[in-house]
C-alpha cells in the first residue's frame, strides 16, 4: 500500500441505448442492444459482483437511463437475448470448425460464461440484478428522464414530466430513487437546476468545460443546492477521447474488422494505418499485458492528478472520470479486464476511491456556479442536437411536442371517466420517443443517419395519427391506432399521461 493521497478519485459510468426493441434487427436495431448486453453489461456486473464479494464498496456511480433499464427488463427482449447468446456459442463453434481455433474458442469460452450468467442471474429482468449491487452498497445509481431526451431543446412541461417519471420508474424496478441523475448528453440550460431541486436531485453531471475545467469540487448551481461534477478531461481522455486512448493501442482486439462468416472479430489493432485483412490476430496474452500496463499508467495519471490538484486548489481535490459503460467490454474488448485491475489497483496506490454521493458527503464542495448553456458533445455546445444538419429534427420535435401536448389538453378536458386513457398515454410514448436525443446524435455523426431519422418520423407519424383521429372525433379509431401502436411502443407500462402538466407555467404563457 502507498502512502495516502489527498482527495477522492470517482469513477462514473453512462449505460444508455435508446428504445430498439421491435425497430430492426441489423445492422441497427435489436443486435446493438444484444451486442452491448453482452459485451458490457454482463461483464461489467460480473466485475462489480466479484470486487464487492471481496468486501470492496462504493466502487463507482453507474447511470443506468430508463430507457435502457426498460428494455434490460422487457420480456420480447429478454427472449431476445437468451437466443442471441446461443447464436453466438454457435458462431464460435463455427470459426473453430473453419480452421480459425484460437478465437474460435476464446468465443466459445466467453459465450458460454455469459449464456451461463444469463440463465442465472438475468433470465427474468435486470432489476434484481442493480438491486443486488445498491444493497451491497457496491455502486451509486444515476437515473434520469426517461427516454433521454436533450433536455434544453424541449417544453419544459414534457422536460419535468419525463424526469420526475424517470425517477419514479427507478423506484419501481430497483427499490431506490436516485438523487444523482446523468444529464442526457449532459445537457444544460439556465433554470434546469430549479426542475432538478424540484425533482429531488441533488447532484448532476457535466462535462468539464461547462465548469471551466475547473473539476475539482461539485459546485452548487446558481442559486439551488444542486450540485454539478464536471468530467475531468485531463484524466478522462487517457482512457478515451475523440483522437486516442487505451483501446487504440496494438495489442487490443479490433473493433472495426470483424470476419464475415461469423460476425466475430479476429484481430488485434496492430496499428492505425493497417488495413482490416493486413491486421494480426487476436492475441490474448498479449492483449492482457497491455491491460497491466495501461492500468498502473491510469494509477499514475490519477494520483499525480489529485497530488498536482491539491496543491493548486489548497484543498483536498476530487477528480472525476466519466465513460459510456458501452466502452468497457463492447467497444473495448479488453475494458472490463482493465476496470477489475484498477479498481483494485487505486486503494493500492493509497488513492481513496468513492461515489458522486459520497463526494457531496464528504464535503467535495465549492462556490456557486453561473452555469450556462452546455453538453459534453463536439465543441461542448448544442450543435449536435441543434446544428444545421439536425434543423429539420428540431422543428420536427417542436411540431410534435406542441400537436402532443394540446391533443392532450383536449382529451382531459373531454375525458368521460377520471381513469386512465391508453390513447392518451400511448400518444404521450410516442413523442417521448420522438425527441429522444439519440436521432440528432446520430444524423450530425452520420452514424446510422437514415435509421435515426426513419425513426424520429415514425413516432412522430404515430403521434400525428393519434391525434388526427382525437381531433376528429373518432375515439374508436385512435383506440386501435394507440393499441396497435403500443405492439412496439409499450415500455414504461405505469406512464399516466394524467400526471403530464399540459398548461403553460407562469412566465411561459
Amino acid at each position: 500500500m502507498s502512502d495516502a493521497v489527498p482527495g477522492q478519485f470517482t469513477l462514473v459510468l453512462h449505460s444508455h441505448l435508446p428504445w430498439l426493441a421491435h425497430h430492426g434487427r441489423w445492422p441497427v436495431g435489436e443486435e446493438w442492444l444484444y451486442q452491448s448486453w453482452a459485451a458490457s453489461y454482463l461483464p461489467v456486473v460480473d466485475v462489480l459482483r466479484t470486487l464487492a464479494a471481496e468486501g470492496r464498496s462504493h466502487l463507482l456511480t453507474l447511470g443506468i437511463t430508463p430507457v435502457l433499464a426498460a428494455q434490460l427488463d422487457d420480456p420480447h427482449c429478454l427472449a431476445g437475448m437468451h437466443h442471441w447468446l446461443g447464436n453466438w456459442q454457435l458462431r464460435a463453434d463455427e470459426a473453430a470448425m473453419a480452421g480459425n481455433i484460437a478465437l474460435g474458442r476464446h468465443e466459445h469460452r466467453l459465450a458460454a460464461a455469459a449464456l451461463t450468467e444469463f440463465e442465472r442471474s438475468w433470465r427474468h429482468g435486470a432489476a434484481p440484478v442493480w438491486r443486488e449491487l445498491v444493497d451491497a452498497d457496491a455502486i451509486e445509481l444515476l437515473g434520469g428522464p426517461l427516454a433521454h431526451p436533450f433536455q434544453p431543446l424541449i417544453d419544459e412541461r414534457l422536460r419535468e414530466f419525463q424526469l420526475v417519471e424517470g425517477l419514479a420508474d427507478a423506484r419501481l424496478r430497483w427499490g431506490h430513487t436516485p438523487t444523482g441523475i446523468w444529464a442526457p448528453e449532459c445537457g444544460f440550460t439556465p433554470g434546469m437546476e430549479t426542475g432538478y431541486a424540484d425533482a429531488g436531485v441533488t447532484h448532476f453531471m457535466v462535462d468539464g468545460p461547462a465548469l471551466r475545467g475547473d473539476t475539482t469540487l461539485g459546485r452548487p448551481v446558481r442559486d439551488s443546492s444542486v450540485l454539478a461534477f464536471g468530467r475531468d478531461l485531463q484524466v478522462s481522455y487517457r482512457v478515451w477521447s475523440p483522437k486516442s486512448g487505451y483501446p487504440g493501442q496494438g495489442a487490443y482486439r479490433d473493433f472495426h474488422h470483424y470476419d464475415h462468416d461469423t460476425g466475430l472479430k479476429p484481430s488485434r489493432v496492430t496499428g492505425k494505418t493497417v488495413a482490416g485483412p493486413d491486421k494480426a490476430p487476436y492475441d490474448p496474452e498479449l492483449a492482457a499485458a497491455a491491460v497491466e500496463r495501461d492500468v498502473t499508467d491510469f494509477v499514475r495519471t490519477v494520483r499525480e492528478r489529485l497530488i498536482g490538484e491539491t496543491e493548486r486548489t489548497g484543498r483536498p481535490a476530487l477528480v472525476v472520470a466519466a465513460f459510456d459503460t458501452e466502452l468497457f467490454g463492447h467497444w473495448w474488448h479488453e475494458g472490463p479486464q482493465w476496470l477489475a485491475q484498477v479498481l483494485r489497483a487505486l486503494p493500492e496506490a493509497g488513492i481513496t476511491v468513492g461515489t458522486l454521493a459520497d463526494a457531496r458527503d464528504r464535503g467535495f464542495v465549492g462556490e456557486p456556479v453561473e452555469l450556462t448553456d452546455s453538453s459534453w458533445g463536439s465543441g461542448k455546445d448544442w450543435r449536435v442536437w441543434a446544428g444545421d444538419q439536425v434543423r429539420d429534427l428540431v422543428e420536427l420535435n417542436a411540431d410534435i411536442v406542441g400537436l402532443a401536448l394540446d391533443t392532450l389538453g383536449k382529451l382531459r378536458a373531454n375525458a368521460a371517466a377520471p381513469g386512465r386513457d391508453p390513447v392518451a398515454d400511448q400518444l404521450l410514448r410516442e413523442a417521448i420517443l420522438t425527441v429522444s436525443s439519440d436521432w440528432a446524435f446520430m444524423v450530425s455523426k452520420d452514424s446510422a443517419a437514415g435509421y435515426a431519422r426513419d425513426r424520429a418520423h415514425q413516432h412522430a407519424h404515430a403521434v400525428r395519427e393519434i391525434a388526427a383521429a382525437v381531433e376528429s372525433g373518432q375515439l374508436a379509431i385512435a383506440r386501435r391506432l394507440a393499441a396497435g401502436w403500443s405492439v412496439a411502443d409499450g415500455l414504461f407500462p405505469a406512464l399516466d399521461a394524467r400526471r403530464l402538466r399540459v398548461t403553460p407555467a407562469e412566465g411561459q404563457r
